[in-house]
């Protein structure tokens, strides 16, 4: 179940990148390493062979929430409930 709201959560999230104002080039890169290495904890979880503690994503989600909260507000809560989801996983 967890698995699902996560992948809606970086879909809202991608539909949120889009409409928002310009985010500058650094967050736009932390942001895409985060979504692959989530899609790569996706696929594994998957196939039942996700380690995703070695990623440390849930850390990492919490800092760019932080960083987005005061630099682009609107899309802080998107990243506020993919971080929440990730520590839910254990991730």
């Amino acid at each position: 179940m967890e698995l699902d709201h996560l992948k809606q959560s970086l879909k809202s999230l991608h539909r949120d990148l889009e409409s928002a104002e310009q985010v500058d080039a650094e967050l736009q890169h932390l942001l895409s390493v985060l979504n692959t290495d989530i899609e790569q904890i996706l696929e594994k979880e998957e196939e039942r062979e996700a380690d995703a503690n070695a990623f440390g994503l849930t850390s990492r989600a919490q800092e760019l929430t932080a960083r987005f909260a005061a630099e682009h507000p609107t899309l802080e809560p998107a990243l506020r409930e993919l971080a929440r989801i990730l520590g839910n996983m254990g991730i």
